[in-house]
């Protein structure tokens, strides 16, 4: 059953027009030119269209027929004989109690299918619900990495415009088995340090060498060096232990020879003679001496191996350096302080040779500081490796930062996945018992044809369409069988007669025969081998030729045939019925209110400026033709030469037929419709008729306040401003 009819962009139909039911009896009124016939052809014509949305509507068992100038055309103008009308024989009664129940089954079984299906979407639906959420919560990594730095957007190229395939992207990445050790970070500084200016090679830095480490372990340093024994002042010294205290006197001692003692440098007393010189400087032989010398001279290269150690800055300046700052300053700062204590040490011996000392190894940590000079050129080794090879290391930050994504987006696969996988075993199993209810409808929708073919027969549909011209007062032509499955329209005075009578008919009579046609045609089958049991019917104006005698006799054949229909002869799903006929239309609303169980929806077809479109009515608000003219003028929307073929219309029915006053009589008086304003509307109303179309077409001085100020002036001026200012306001 159609559940909705959109109508856009079709001509009359500017913009969306939307007619919205849920009833089997629809009753549509529009005047000419609003849009009927172009519903119709639409309808026609369904498989062609493509600008019509038709929902509710299911062509695998509902099959459309449509009424309408198409129709007839289609059915008795080109054709010399019109196909017959498969229909189901009365007599046959077994053969129709066996299609019947088949056709019973069919349909059953096509119900039962459409509740599986029911079920089949919605758990599609369930699964593309709970899908969009998961790509909504994925797309968070396009917002985040496409906003701000930017530093990896290119990671993203080729999903930044689509959810479902960044899904789709993050779905096909096997989860590592460890959480990434790099993180975005790190990707990022890797990333910068390769890219525009900093994507320069780096020079390694050099280790920290130091060659003394000979003097680190001399013994001479822990030796106490002392003068000679067999000085005749050796044991005063050694009893004093004042060794080095007398070795730094003896440089102020008198380097010339002396001719009476001296002052002593230590007492200042004049006790220093030329025999103690001799013994104080006997006391510091050449052995000792030797030893001094030695001490000099490792003091000397030490310290200038201490002078060679590089500055820290120069480390510093590194762009890697920054990884192992800590660790680095640590060491430097140990080994350098381990050395000037070493330096110092042997400036001790060297002032106070008696003095054992012993120095610290600074091998160890030297190695150490090295170890970490190392580490830092292995990050330069990988950066200018890194230079060298942009494209593969920014493919491989690429792979990376979606395995950190797939680790980081886990949870949110993972629940989908297995959601989409319980959803699939459903979906299957939903699957498999809609192939079996297809091939068992499949088979017994073979069987059918086999049962038609017994019972196929026009007789009925001669005799229904001659019985139905008869009791519409037709009797000078009627249908004759043509061949096995056609028949035709023959004069009865000249019945074998091959001519085309059709052509001769009058256009009342063309649409009497043609909608006789046509009912056959519903409440039988075009072909013998049709499955499709439920139809939907269209009627387009099928009184629009007639005289009014006719009107009542059509309006019936529609109530018995298609409103009050019973199963299993003639059951319709829904039928829509398009007239410009108020009268017609009054009809069909009093024969369909002989039903209330079968309701019914009304629709007025409206067309102004903007296009035509459905407005839907209720019993109580349909019009009489004059009350739909004064509808029209109240509309300024409408047409202006159908809206002064309105105010033409309303002025000979209202004073004509209601007031009994002449047209040429109204506009004979001097009151204002005299007046310069009004001359047009004056002349226009004035003219002695208003049914040749030519005055609708040549009319170009329409201005629609002007002529609706004179048509409330007319009513005013005869009396009667009442009237105007009621209907103007219903």
């Amino acid at each position: 059953m159609i559940s909705k009819i959109e109508l856009n962009n079709v001509p009359s139909y500017k913009e969306q027009a939307v007619l919205e039911t849920d009833k089997k009896v629809n009753l549509i009124y529009g005047l000419n030119g609003t849009g009927k016939t172009i519903l119709s052809n639409v309808l026609y014509k369904l498989e062609e269209n493509e600008v019509c949305i038709i929902k509710g509507f299911d062509p695998s068992c509902e099959m459309m027929l449509v009424y309408n100038q198409k129709f007839i055309e289609d059915n008795f103008f080109e054709p010399e004989e019109q196909n017959g009308i498969f229909t189901l024989s009365r007599e046959n009664k077994e053969t129709r109690k066996k299609i019947n129940e088949l056709e019973k089954k069919i349909q059953n079984l096509k119900e039962k299918r459409k509740e599986i299906e029911k079920k089949l979407n919605t758990e599609k639906e369930s699964l593309d619900k709970k899908e969009k959420e998961a790509e909504n919560e994925v797309w968070n990594i396009k917002i985040k990495y496409t906003g701000g730095d930017r530093v990896l957007e290119y990671c993203l190229e080729g999903y930044k415009g689509s959810k479902d395939k960044l899904f789709r992207q993050l779905r096909e990445i096997v989860k590592p088995i460890v959480n990434p050790q790099e993180n975005i970070e790190s990707l990022k500084v890797k990333l910068q340090s390769i890219s525009g200016d900093k994507a320069k090679k780096l020079d390694e830095l050099g280790e920290i060498t130091f060659s003394s480490p000979s003097v680190e372990t001399e013994t001479l340093l822990s030796k106490q060096i002392v003068g000679n024994e067999n000085s005749t002042i050796s044991q005063l010294i050694k009893k004093l232990k004042n060794d080095d205290w007398v070795k730094t006197g003896v440089k102020y001692l008198p380097k010339e020879p002396i001719k009476e003692n001296a002052s002593c440098p230590f007492c200042q007393e004049k006790t220093i003679s030329i025999k103690l010189i001799e013994s104080i400087k006997s006391y510091f032989d050449d052995s000792y001496e030797a030893d001094i010398d030695s001490l000099n001279t490792f003091s000397e290269e030490y310290s200038g191996r201490v002078q060679s150690i590089p500055k820290k800055e120069i480390f510093e300046s590194c762009p890697k350096f920054e990884q192992y700052k800590n660790n680095f300053e640590i060491k430097y700062n140990t080994f350098i302080n381990l050395i000037k204590g070493n330096k110092g040490k042997i400036e001790d011996k060297i002032n106070s040779p008696s003095k054992s000392v012993i120095l610290e190894n600074s091998s160890e940590i030297l190695k150490e500081l090295n170890e970490i000079i190392q580490k830092i050129n292995n990050l330069v080794a990988t950066h200018n490796e890194n230079v060298d090879n942009l494209v593969a290391v920014k493919d491989g930050i690429k792979e990376t930062f979606w395995q950190i994504m797939r680790w980081n987006y886990d949870q949110i696969i993972t629940r989908f996945n297995s959601e989409k996988v319980s959803s699939n075993k459903k979906r299957e199993q939903l699957n498999k018992e809609i192939e079996k209810y297809d091939l068992e409808i499949k088979e017994k929708e073979e069987s059918l044809p086999v049962l038609y073919q017994q019972t196929k027969n026009i007789q009925e549909a001669i005799y229904n369409i001659n019985n139905g011209l008869s009791n519409l007062g037709i009797t000078n032509f009627e249908v004759i069988p043509a061949d096995d499955d056609m028949y035709r329209i023959a004069r009865k005075e000249s019945e074998k007669s091959k001519e085309k009578v059709f052509s001769t008919l009058s256009e009342g009579e063309k649409m009497i025969i043609s909608f006789l046609y046509f009912i056959e045609q519903c409440k039988g089958k075009k072909e013998a081998t049709e499955t499709k049991n439920k139809k939907i019917i269209v009627i387009d104006d099928p009184i629009s030729s007639l005289s009014h005698i006719y009107v009542f006799n059509i309006s019936q054949l529609i109530y018995n045939e298609f409103f009050n229909s019973k199963p299993p002869y003639n059951s319709y799903e829904q039928v829509f019925i398009l007239t410009h006929s108020l009268y017609f239309f009054n009809e069909l609303i009093k024969l369909s209110n002989k039903n209330p169980k079968k309701p019914k929806k009304l629709f007025r077809l409206i067309k102004n400026t903007d296009g035509s479109f459905f407005d839907e009515m209720r019993c109580d608000e349909v019009q009489n033709e004059y009350q739909a003219y004064w509808s029209i003028i109240k509309d300024d929307r409408q047409p202006e030469a159908l809206i002064a073929n309105c105010m033409r219309n309303i002025v000979e029915y209202f004073f004509a037929f209601v007031a009994n006053k002449k047209l040429s009589d109204l506009f004979n008086s001097t009151g204002t419709l005299t007046d310069k304003r009004f001359q047009a509307f004056y002349r226009y109303m004035n003219r002695e008729s208003h049914s040749d179309s030519n005055n609708l077409y040549d009319f170009k001085e329409f201005d629609y306040k002007i002529f609706k100020d004179g048509l409330k002036e007319l009513f005013k001026e005869t009396g009667f401003g009442d009237h105007y200012n009621k209907m103007i306001q219903e």
